[in-house]
């Protein structure tokens, strides 16, 4: 039976965040529940996402 990879279960948990070094700063979102599940853009080229309720 096919599952699907993008469901998620009570137990995913999804950050997001603004990670600045002195060279950049980047908008990572990331779901710590699983290993190697994150991606990263420069700041200014995020897009802007309504609040989700």
């Amino acid at each position: 039976m096919a599952t699907n990879p993008h469901a998620m279960t009570s137990d995913d948990t999804v950050v997001g965040s603004i990670d600045s070094t002195d060279s950049s700063t980047e908008y990572v979102i990331a779901d710590i529940s699983a290993d190697g599940a994150w991606l990263s853009m420069q700041a200014d080229d995020a897009p802007t996402l309504p609040a989700w309720r």
